[in-house]
């Protein structure tokens, strides 16, 4: 009787432990789908994609703009704020290009080098691009991202989903597909050294 009870544990046990790994290899290929759908479209649509040294040349506050300057965007979503263009020297073709915080900057306003998040507060938003702009003229020179096809003559600052960035978002749906792989293999070896002793 007891050893009935034991066996019926054990087979629960291992079907609870399989559906686990299961479930975590079904949680892994939706989270390679989702990552597939969603920032590999944006890594490989970027043509940014080689790095150099970047010299600032002038880092200048315009006046005004509204932002987003983008097709579709809602009213409440314009707000005005200083327009901050920085001028670099190119290092790797010695050209003056305009540099971008990111890509995603460049399609919100081409006419501004960095593009801020709405606040509601428009002095934060004044002394976050003077801070920005001041840091520009102390570090002349940096390191930044162009087009080495050259279908962009500008340069951006960081982009927005880098190699390391893409690996480190493969990472964890990895080590969940390789855990449910191997709580899968280890419930078989289980089963099929207790059918080899039972047999036995």
């Amino acid at each position: 009787m007891l050893g009935k009870k034991l066996v019926t544990a054990q087979k629960r046990g291992e079907t609870r432990a399989l559906c686990l790994g299961l479930g975590m290899v079904a949680c892994s290929m939706m989270m390679y789908f989702f990552i597939g759908i969603t920032i590999v479209p944006f890594y490989t649509k970027s043509v940014w994609t080689a790095e150099t040294v970047c010299k600032v040349l002038k880092a200048n506050i315009k006046d005004k703009v509204f932002c987003p300057n983008s097709e579709g965007a809602e009213d409440e979503d314009i707000f005005p704020y200083p327009c901050l263009q920085v001028w670099v020297n190119l290092t790797a073709s010695g050209q003056e290009v305009m540099l971008y915080q990111t890509e995603d900057t460049l399609e919100r306003n081409p006419k501004c080098s960095y593009v801020p998040d709405k606040l509601e507060n428009s002095k934060e938003v004044k002394a976050r691009i003077e801070t920005i702009a001041s840091n520009f003229k102390k570090y002349q020179t940096f390191p930044c991202y162009y087009d080495p096809g050259g279908t962009q003559t500008n340069v951006i600052l960081s982009r927005l989903y880098p190699s390391k960035g893409l690996l480190f978002a493969f990472l964890w749906p990895t080590l969940m597909f390789t855990g449910g792989c191997l709580i899968i293999v280890l419930v078989k070896i289980s089963q099929y050294f207790s059918v080899l002793s039972a047999w036995q």
